[in-house]
């Protein structure tokens, strides 16, 4: 097969003791999944249906990165999040089998400029300016599920500047780890190389240049993002 010009390399998270990486090929990420989450957001936190948003495969950022702040933006966020990799395909899959899809687990990220997704909501658009944005979804290494077991409760935790800003529970996610893969599986086949962002706790907040950004989750270890200043 050939192309007009060269296609870009395929993203890539890393994996934890590995020299080998995982190729990314969609992000999903839940919205307000946390019921704090949701009320400081101005949310009914009830459990309704859980709703999907998407980020291109290439925003993904490694540990230990330092993302420009955006551009367009006067209020970029914080939101610390487990994130689930696919392994296996999947479509229409149960809660239980659903486990069987997870390859692993890792720490995520997903930055927001809050004021561009809060301007689209408000006008009923999509929040795709205010969350697919470059260097969007920063990622730890991702710890293979054979190692980790199945996550149901554990720690979740953000700091800024050694400040602690987000905390909370695995546990404490409306709709549950298995329940996330399950009904995203109702609407899209899901596929090896897919990301899900399980959602955020409450405690959400501004980033400035300068701040360096640290999510810790219980048995996963630690995601560092520092935030530069405006690309040129």
């Amino acid at each position: 097969m050939t192309f007009v010009f060269p296609p870009q390399p395929t993203p890539s998270v890393v994996v934890g003791g590995e020299s080998a990486r995982f190729p990314v090929r969609r992000i999903f990420c839940v919205g307000r999944n946390y019921e704090a989450h949701a009320r400081e957001m101005g949310k009914d936190p009830t459990r309704e249906a859980p709703f999907f948003f998407t980020k291109p495969a290439d925003a993904v950022v490694d540990d230990g990165a330092t993302v420009p702040y955006p551009p367009l933006t006067k209020n970029l966020h914080h939101e610390a999040e487990l994130v689930l990799a696919i392994g296996k395909p999947g479509f229409n899959v149960s809660e239980v089998d659903a486990w069987d899809l997870i390859w692993g687990y890792a720490v995520g990220n997903d930055l927001t400029r809050r004021d561009l997704q809060l301007e689209a909501r408000d006008k009923g658009r999509p929040w795709d300016w205010g969350k697919a944005f470059d260097n969007s979804a920063a990622c730890g290494p991702i710890r293979k599920a054979t190692d980790v077991g199945r996550l149901e409760q554990g720690f979740i935790q953000l700091t800024v500047n050694g400040a602690i800003r987000q905390q909370a529970d695995i546990a404490d996610l409306i709709w549950s780890v298995p329940e996330i893969v399950s009904i995203l599986s109702r609407a899209v086949r899901l596929l090896p190389g897919d990301l899900v962002y399980t959602g955020t706790p409450a405690g959400v907040g501004a980033l400035i240049p300068g701040d360096v950004c640290v999510v810790e989750i219980e048995g996963l270890g630690n995601l560092t993002t520092t935030v530069g200043e405006a690309a040129t």
